[in-house]
């Protein structure tokens, strides 16, 4: 599990600096890679998102552990 928690937060990170990059200089590295548009695209979109989802689960997951 720790493996696919690794891997949730690499694409979060690289989610996360796209964006970035998008709010400071109106440049999207995704669509300039692989076309606007296109599905490979969207399954880059999408694992980010599904990413993002594991890692709300990571970040409330120490509330289930600790017995306080």
């Amino acid at each position: 599990m720790e493996t696919l928690q690794k891997i949730a937060l690499i694409f979060t990170i690289i989610g996360a600096l796209n964006w970035g990059l998008i709010g400071f200089f109106d440049f999207n590295l995704v669509t300039s890679l692989f076309q606007d548009s296109s599905v490979i695209t969207r399954i880059i979109y999408g694992i980010v998102g599904i990413c993002g989802i594991i890692n709300i689960f990571l970040l409330f997951s120490h509330i289930e552990r600790d017995p306080k």
